[in-house]
């Protein structure tokens, strides 16, 4: 039976060597230290992950290497999309035969599907798996928008249950939710708190790669109700979220890791590193937060 996924997932960022090369060894240690601050679940290989810049080969090395860390403890997501649609079947299947709870899929990002496309798109992958699909929509950097209604409609496609939402339009948890008539779960990606308040059940979240313990309990106070203490907790972490939503998500995400004493290398190219003129506002961020960060070099 296949896993319920509810609560805070990081959408995790890729470790890299100091030439560049994917640093298996601290993304293990890095996944390790996730799951004991208490997150959720774990999603590499998604637009924070950098999956663009690495090869197929390296993909496949870092979903193993966190399936293998995390060991059953957290359900694990991979990112699988793809602009060709046999490529993101091909991922997918990599991904659940690696031992996989599901997948996460962007649209095509460049080709700019009509939602007949959309909708064959992700029939085939859906058809390819037996593990779940979570839609990702982030028309930011994918140029396709999954509105409520197309959802809707791709919802009615066996194995697609989960969308990550990452508008800034928080409505559209509820329209989600409406249209679909149970047949979706949604996480939100930018507004989880919001999104919590609209139906939500879950945050694929960037911050979390920052704060596991805090974003996680962030989810489960909402859940359970302790709205006022759900909110104390996210003024605390605003900050951070405020830091990583923004161009600079994976270089301010990696140098604040490393602040905190969990160096994961530097991004890959297009990707630069933090300028020196920015660490002053990455340390302000992270003390606004409540953490204790190290500069360094």
């Amino acid at each position: 039976m296949a896993r319920k996924f509810r609560g805070t997932y990081s959408v995790m960022v890729t470790a890299f060597d100091a030439k560049g090369r994917v640093d298996l060894e601290k993304m293990a240690a890095y996944t390790d230290w996730q799951v004991g601050q208490g997150i959720h679940g774990l999603i590499p290989l998604g637009s924070t992950g950098e999956f663009l810049s690495m090869t197929e080969l390296e993909r496949v090395s870092v979903a193993r290497c966190v399936i293998d860390s995390v060991a059953g403890r957290v359900p694990v997501l991979i990112g699988t999309g793809a602009e060709n649609t046999d490529d993101a079947i091909r991922y997918s299947q990599q991904a659940e035969a690696l031992g996989a709870d599901g997948v996460m899929v962007i649209p095509p990002y460049y080709s700019t599907p009509t939602e007949d496309e959309l909708f064959e798109h992700y029939r085939r992958i859906a058809a390819a798996i037996s593990v779940p699909i979570m839609l990702y929509n982030n028309p930011a950097t994918a140029n396709v928008d999954l509105t409520p209604p197309i959802v809707a409609r791709l919802s009615t496609i066996e194995g697609i249950s989960y969308i990550k939402e990452s508008t800034m339009d928080v409505t559209r948890v509820r329209d989600i939710l409406d249209l679909c008539d149970g047949r979706m779960t949604v996480f939100g990606g930018i507004m989880g708190f919001e999104s919590f308040m609209n139906g939500a059940q879950g945050w694929v979240a960037v911050g979390s790669n920052i704060m596991p313990r805090e974003f996680a309990r962030l989810f489960e106070l909402s859940d359970a109700g302790d709205i006022a203490g759900a909110r104390a907790l996210y003024q605390q972490a605003l900050p951070v979220i405020r830091l990583v939503g923004e161009h600079r998500y994976v270089s301010a995400t990696k140098t604040a890791l490393a602040m905190l004493g969990h160096p994961v290398g530097n991004p890959r190219p297009p990707r630069l590193p933090t300028p020196p003129a920015e660490m002053d506002s990455v340390v302000r961020a992270l003390e606004a937060a409540g953490l204790a960060p190290t500069r360094t070099t």
